[in-house]
């Protein structure tokens, strides 16, 4: 099946194709055509699937399809800029609102007829100046953090009443405590049902359909969902998940190391060394950890870079792009400032510590093997760590195979047989 036959139209289907890409992944089959015929009583949708799958695409077409590629679709927008934004869509780091921006960029770049405009919306940028930015475009998009676009909307800077898509990118994170409160509030205001319950002014508007989506989507976390939305209960919600655990059995490779934590750092190095990797992203739940970890690598005279959630914007873009681009081989990052992150040609993920939880595994192993490659996901950590990796192995049904450094080289440890016995010992 190609996206033509999915229905986006000509235009998108040759802009994609203009990037070469051709064939819709697996989600993007399941989602697609539900969104574009989409009706008032019609549930929201959540959808779920690995990273790398096309997440922001299967949303993203279908809602411009219907909005400005009408073609005999009933709501389509009229030419010109509208009174607020036909679409929102919420995300938690700047990083992934950017990049779900420049994805509307250009497919909007790619419909001809209209002259619409995508807007990101982000707390790191002057109020000031993002206020002036939104009475000069008048975006029919809109892409934001909840906490920055729910002052611009209680300052009516920023209105909701032509609001035809909502959409929580990362919906499960944007459901954790830090943002959740933020999220809920826009919810309650973009929905005029929820109104009574809000101390917010009422807005006039046919509600919008609500979209969220995730690679992991958290019990707890989709209770607080369907809590927001109109009506507050799951039968208003249709869901699509496509399960992680075949990409993650068939595209990457899960090695272990055991190494105590005051010697990772070095094996870090060990590894690099053996298996000289493209693009080495390497994560610490610790963000104070990541400049210990950059300097000691630097001081081997190692290419990286390190990412935390706080650091200045500048200087993040400047450490995504050199690790995009190829000027720097190695990025160190902590699990928050990486969350989203869409860099292609990964190869290999290093992780400084073992996650307490399935989730957090998913993301981290997410960021390799992408778009159908291969990858590598390797994990240092001590007895107890590893002992909770095992857990991690049995409830994804992933197969981790225990690795060490020998001499130079990638090895299986010694108690798997010794060298005679095993022809796997060397083979990496």
């Amino acid at each position: 099946m190609t996206f033509a036959e999915l229905g986006i139209g000509a235009e998108l289907a040759e802009a994609l194709a203009a990037r070469n890409i051709r064939d819709p992944s697996e989600i993007q089959k399941m989602v697609i055509p539900g969104l574009i015929d989409v009706s008032p009583s019609k549930p929201n949708l959540l959808f779920s699937s690995p990273t790398g799958t096309g997440k922001t695409l299967a949303y993203a077409l279908p809602m411009l399809r219907r909005l400005y590629l009408p073609a005999g679709l009933p709501d389509a927008l009229p030419p010109g800029r509208t009174p607020g934004p036909a679409a929102l869509v919420l995300a938690p780091t700047y990083e992934l609102c950017s990049q779900i921006k420049s994805e509307f960029d250009y497919l909007l770049g790619a419909v001809k007829s209209s002259d619409h405009r995508a807007a990101l919306v982000i707390g790191s940028v002057p109020l000031n100046r993002q206020i002036d930015s939104l009475k000069k475009q008048r975006p029919s998009v809109v892409v934001g953090n909840p906490a920055r676009v729910l002052q611009l909307v209680r300052m009516k800077k920023l209105s909701l009443k032509a609001l035809r898509y909502l959409v929580l990118d990362e919906g499960d994170r944007l459901m954790a405590d830090e943002f959740f409160s933020a999220a809920a509030d826009l919810c309650r205001l973009a929905f005029p049902e929820q109104q009574r319950a809000s101390a917010d002014p009422p807005c006039e508007q046919t509600p919008p359909f609500f979209i969220a989506c995730s690679a992991t989507f958290s019990g707890k976390n989709r209770e607080r969902l369907f809590s927001i939305t109109p009506g507050g209960n799951r039968g208003l919600w249709e869901i699509a998940e496509q399960k992680e655990n075949d990409i993650l059995r068939e595209n990457i490779d899960h090695w272990a190391f055991f190494a105590e934590d005051r010697k990772k750092i070095s094996m870090l190095r060990s590894f690099i060394a053996a298996v000289r990797p493209k693009k080495l992203l390497v994560f610490t739940a610790r963000a104070a950890r990541v400049g210990t970890i950059v300097s000691q690598l630097q001081f081997h005279h190692l290419s990286a870079s390190g990412l935390w959630g706080d650091m200045d914007k500048k200087d993040r873009k400047r450490a995504i792009d050199g690790f995009r681009k190829g000027n720097v081989t190695i990025l160190v990052s902590s699990d928050l400032a990486a969350r989203g992150l869409d860099i292609e040609g990964i190869s290999h993920i290093a992780a400084m510590d073992i996650p307490d939880s399935r989730e957090t595994y998913i993301h981290r192993a997410g960021r390799t093997a992408r778009a159908g490659r291969r990858g590598v996901m390797a994990s240092f950590g001590d007895e107890t760590e590893l002992r909770c990796l095992s857990a991690i192995e049995k409830k994804l049904g992933i197969a981790v195979y225990p690795k060490e450094l020998y001499n130079g080289r990638l090895c299986v440890p010694e108690p798997y047989g010794d060298e005679d016995e095993n022809p796997r010992k060397n083979e990496e």
